[in-house]
């Protein structure tokens, strides 16, 4: 048997982050797919942490995002909520651990100020336009979000909204099952 029928691709979410005018927004579409099946049509991707100051959303392998989110958050309470020592911090972790880093998953973290990816490879990357996305969809929904934030005025949450939007309508992936999460 090859690898990939042992080990089947998991593609699984569009995740994406917008700062603008002191508000943060995280969306993620619901859909989970194994193979060329629908698993789950509203998945929960994105969620607050550290008294609802805070907003996580991951993409990748569930399990492995689960454990890193946990991780994050023990990592946050550690530095008082201080979100990038917490994200360097995981992120070593993350390229150090043997354990951790052979977990397939990434995580978007942000508050009222900036959004951070954080990779498996030890990365923590902060978007230069405050736009920030992950998943099979993420590039569709970043290409629409740059183009609303650039000729629009809406809000960050309506920037995420109609982003997720227009990515579930190109990517197979993706489904129109929305969550959005705010920080004001």
């Amino acid at each position: 048997m090859k690898n990939k029928e042992l080990h089947p691709e998991i593609h699984s979410t569009t995740v994406i982050g917008v700062v603008k005018d002191g508000k943060a927004a995280l969306g993620a579409d619901g859909q989970v797919t194994f193979n060329n099946t629908v698993m789950k049509h509203n998945a929960k991707k994105v969620r607050k942490l550290h008294d609802n100051k805070i907003i996580t959303g991951f993409a990748g392998a569930t399990a492995d995002a689960f454990t890193l989110l946990q991780r994050f958050e023990e990592k946050l309470n550690s530095s008082r909520g201080n979100l990038l020592r917490a994200s360097i911090e995981l992120a070593k972790d993350w390229r150090t651990d043997r354990y951790l880093r052979r977990l397939e998953a990434m995580l978007i973290v942000m508050d009222k100020s900036s959004a951070l990816l954080i990779s498996g490879t030890g990365d923590v990357i902060e978007p230069e336009d405050n736009i920030i996305a992950i998943g099979s969809g993420g590039s569709y929904a970043l290409a629409a979000a740059r183009v609303l934030m650039k000729h629009t005025n809406l809000s960050a949450k309506e920037i995420v909204e109609e982003a997720l939007r227009i990515a579930g309508e190109i990517c197979i992936y993706t489904n129109s099952n929305i969550v959005i999460e705010e920080l004001e």
